[in-house]
């Protein structure tokens, strides 16, 4: 669905002149960037993002020029109900009536009020909130601060200080009172994530056809893996869930931790899944391979990365006045990462193209990740 300003801002009252929608995006400019309008310079570009996102209807940049002739943006997100989602009908009955009665999808909006603004440490902010509108039918604009990140590719030393401060916002989500205003009970993401894993990757795991193609027929061993931690995936839940709890991001990969071009040192965070509480650690999961989702960093740098994220996390920890059993830590971050990740990986939609070698070497590397993930998991649970 393509959207234009005037549908951006929200209906009109009855009353409302035909060029109030002008109007009112020229003093959202002024008031958000302090810039006046060339009005004739408006348009709309939309930004393409993963369909999975259950509650993310749209994605857009809003920009034009001012009466100087300078670029202005302003990003705007579209988040709606889970019935709008267009991916709704692949999904069974009672996983797909679970989500329209229980998916928090305005949990977005947390971002920006109490307590988690509040928590977030030194080195972290969240983008400027400009205005949200109601566009009626259970959606909402959010128009937000653009923000123009660095182009450079995450080295170890910007991941430490990544995990660092992760560990200083968990250590400041398990205080008590934050914890308290916990909109859903501890472990309620983790267990939503779990939800998922049959449609996502289980079926295609029991495909004995699946697995007979070229690209997987060699990793029988694999295959086996998986299968038998699908099993244990109960008992990693429990695990997860009697460990220390503590609010946080829940989807703390390097996208959603961006860094400004003009201030490199500070992470601005964006779609936090602020819904429950899930086990220390957990954040971790996500920004490990969160690059190698996006093809960005390969497989074989994720050693070196591991290690000093977990290191880095309990230094932010520590930060705090927390100090956390380092075995507890991993078993968070890793158990996380199966949930997440160990079953999800594989993009079986590449499976067609088997003389595009392109998507061979992407579905290769996707195959060493699920193989790491099972590696660094198989003797936790």
């Amino acid at each position: 669905m393509t959207w234009t300003v005037d549908e951006l801002l929200g209906p009109k009252t009855p009353e409302a002149a035909p060029e109030d929608a002008g109007t009112a995006l020229a003093v959202l400019v002024d008031e958000a960037l302090h810039r006046k309008i060339d009005r004739a310079s408006v348009a709309v570009t939309p930004v393409t993002y993963e369909m999975g996102s259950i509650s993310t209807g749209a994605l857009a940049r809003v920009h034009g020029r001012d009466l100087d002739g300078e670029h202005w943006s302003i990003f705007v997100k579209v988040i709606q109900h889970p019935r709008h989602w267009p991916l709704l009908h692949i999904l069974p009955e009672p996983m797909a009536t679970e989500i329209l009665e229980l998916f928090p999808w305005r949990a977005e909006l947390c971002a920006w009020e109490q307590p988690f603004a509040g928590m977030l440490p030194d080195g972290m902010r969240v983008p400027a909130l400009y205005r949200v509108a109601d566009l009626g039918d259970d959606r909402l604009a959010l128009w937000m601060e653009d923000v123009h990140a660095s182009s450079e590719v995450w080295n170890l030393a910007r991941y430490a200080r990544a995990a660092r401060l992760l560990g200083r916002l968990n250590a400041r989500g398990a205080r008590p009172e934050v914890m308290a205003q916990a909109p859903q009970p501890p472990g309620f993401v983790t267990r939503r994530f779990a939800d998922s894993i049959p449609v996502r990757g289980l079926h295609a795991l029991a495909d004995d056809a699946v697995w007979a193609h070229p690209w997987l027929a060699e990793h029988a061993g694999l295959r086996a893996d998986l299968l038998a931690l699908a099993e244990r995936i109960p008992a990693a839940l429990d695990r997860l869930d009697a460990l220390p709890q503590s609010m946080g991001h829940n989807d703390a990969c390097p996208q959603n931790l961006l860094v400004p071009a003009d201030a490199p040192e500070t992470f601005v965070v964006i779609d936090a899944q602020f819904q429950s509480a899930s086990a220390v650690g957990a954040d971790l999961a996500q920004l490990l391979v969160g690059m190698v989702h996006a093809g960005e960093h390969r497989v074989a740098e994720l050693p070196a990365v591991q290690s000093i994220i977990g290191d880095a996390y309990l230094t932010g920890l520590s930060d705090e006045g927390v100090v956390e059993d380092a075995d507890e830590v991993r078993l968070g971050f890793l158990g996380m990462l199966l949930i997440r990740s160990g079953f999800t990986s594989l993009p079986y939609e590449l499976m067609d193209r088997t003389d595009d070698p392109v998507a061979a070497g992407a579905f290769a590397e996707r195959v060493a990740l699920t193989r790491y993930i099972a590696d660094q998991t198989r003797d936790l649970f």
